[in-house]
């Protein structure tokens, strides 16, 4: 059975740093382009940072220069590093695999002010 797991949410106060993990299991990881969503409450599902299996990054604007994202093949992860974190963050986040259309079940980020 084909599983993405989120790690590493918290609650942590604003300029404070998280790093999200997603363990990936049951397909071909290698050159899927992997993806970190997230949903705030009352709000859509947000696209914030994806990277190919060439190891191409691309960022929405709110996160740009402030989440990194990356990959381990290896380990069949992908982890989104996040920095400077803002009340606005506060989300449920969630690892997609994109043309498998794999989600996991999110862990929750919830910043302070």
């Amino acid at each position: 059975q084909v599983q993405l797991v989120e790690s590493g949410g918290g609650s942590v106060r604003a300029g404070e740093s998280l790093t999200l993990s997603c363990q990936a299991s049951k397909f071909y990881f290698d050159s899927e382009p992997m993806e970190w969503y997230r949903q705030a409450p009352g709000k859509q599902r947000e696209l914030i940072a994806s990277i190919s299996g060439g190891n191409v990054e691309t960022y929405a604007d709110s996160v740009k220069g402030r989440f990194t994202i990356s990959r381990d093949n290896r380990r069949k992860t992908v982890s989104l590093r996040m920095n400077d974190l803002k009340p606005e963050d506060t989300a449920v986040y969630l690892c997609h695999a994109m043309y498998f259309n794999y989600w996991g079940r999110g862990t929750q980020v919830t910043v302070s002010s």
